[in-house]
């Protein structure tokens, strides 16, 4: 018989405001959800993960997998063009 323990997991969420929306998106398990403040898309994404852990259809990381994975927000600069109000690249030569 398969052990019944649970333990607590960090999983990296990664959260954005986009209009009046939150987003937040877990890289590891490839989901998102979104709500209408911070709070709300926390417990979404709680609410999904464990959605996703108890759905028997869905492909799981192995546990190794998950606490090997490094996930890296990082800001990049990037020179961009606003005219109008809308932002557009500039290629650097």
């Amino acid at each position: 018989m398969e052990s019944k323990k649970t333990m607590p997991v960090s999983l990296p969420i990664v959260t954005s405001r986009e209009g009046k929306w939150f987003i937040a998106v877990c890289p590891l398990l490839d989901i998102a959800t979104q709500g209408k403040t911070e709070k709300e898309v926390r417990e979404n994404m709680e609410e999904l993960i464990i959605e996703y852990f108890e759905d028997p259809d869905t492909p799981k990381p192995s546990f190794n997998d998950m606490m090997s994975t490094s996930v890296s927000v990082i800001n990049m600069p990037v020179n961009v063009r606003v005219l109008r109000g809308k932002v557009t690249t500039v290629k650097t030569e």
